[in-house]
């Protein structure tokens, strides 16, 4: 029984985000109404409180669900990464940056980050700043996991090396969702040539594949 009420709460819980990210995209943050969440998603407004105080918890825990999905396939990226550091960071960073509009809009992700930074002390708004650190992690991850296989240089510092990384591809993602024009694929064009020449200096291959000498 225990087990049919967290099945039954977790597929409420996931209704109300998906008709929230509906309405977010077809009305605007703004214009969604509360009533309108818990009528698509079949549940009552008292219901929908229950799960979230405000508006403002419902978008961060999407954005909760968005880089959770994110992590989970990332993982097969650094379990089993390209043998080519900038191949290797281009698929993970690809990856965050082709889910990151499966379920919010550049507007739905400039209020999230502004309603994580003005209600710090919220619990969405902490398991934001997690998740956010989790992502940093799993970049360091994956440059740990290509120093172990021979393919960066040894005495490379992976934890801030990993950091630097994960820093620049979610500044420049703050950039392309503060302009709506900016198109995808120039985001992740000027993230890849940003990390290129970082690559080369730590790869521990030249670039036609012949070793280093030491």
């Amino acid at each position: 029984m225990t087990g049919l009420r967290a099945r039954q709460k977790a597929d409420r819980n996931r209704r109300i985000l998906e008709a929230a990210t509906t309405l977010f995209r077809e009305q605007g943050y703004d214009s969604a109404r509360i009533e309108d969440i818990a009528e698509m998603a079949e549940v009552s407004v008292g219901t929908l409180y229950n799960y979230y105080q405000n508006k403002g918890d419902v978008l961060v825990a999407t954005v909760s669900m968005e880089v959770t999905e994110v992590l989970e396939a990332g993982e097969r990226i650094v379990a089993n990464p390209p043998p080519n550091v900038n191949e290797a960071l281009g698929a993970l960073i690809n990856q965050y940056y082709d889910h990151s509009l499966v379920y919010l809009s550049k507007e739905m992700w400039r209020t999230a980050m502004a309603s994580a930074i003005q209600q710090p002390e919220t619990p969405l708004s902490k398991r934001y700043t997690e998740l956010d650190a989790r992502l940093c992690a799993q970049v360091v991850q994956l440059i740990e996991t290509l120093q172990r296989r021979g393919v960066i240089i040894a005495g490379v510092e992976t934890r801030a090396l990993g950091e630097v990384f994960f820093n620049n591809l979610n500044m420049m993602f703050i950039e392309f969702c503060k302009h709506e024009s900016m198109p995808l694929e120039e985001l992740k064009a000027r993230v890849a040539e940003q990390n290129r020449p970082i690559a080369e200096l730590i790869s521990s291959v030249k670039r036609v594949g012949i070793p280093r000498k030491s």
